[in-house]
């Protein structure tokens, strides 16, 4: 039982902003570009935001996991994503 609940991902959560959903390979697509996150959280939503021009913080759950540069098509981490909330996706 515990094998077949995590084959189906976290239980579902309901981002107040947009969702996206990680592929296979480990990617969202934004504006038909390919962002590199991380094939740990494949099948998994995160909840992203456009903040700035270009600038999307994504979370899991409520979790702050980094943000987006759409010019540089990867996830800039924080140090520690458990601690407090840095981002106004609250």
């Amino acid at each position: 039982m515990t094998t077949l609940r995590w084959r189906l991902g976290l239980p579902g959560v309901n981002y107040p902003f947009h969702d996206a959903l990680v592929t296979n390979c480990g990617r969202i697509c934004i504006y038909l570009k390919k962002i590199n996150i991380s094939t740990v959280l494949a099948g998994q939503k995160l909840g992203i935001k456009e903040v700035d021009d270009g600038i999307w913080p994504v979370s899991l759950m409520h979790y702050d996991l980094g943000y987006i540069d759409l010019e540089q098509r990867t996830l800039q981490t924080i140090d520690n994503p458990f601690d407090t909330r840095l981002s106004p996706m609250s």
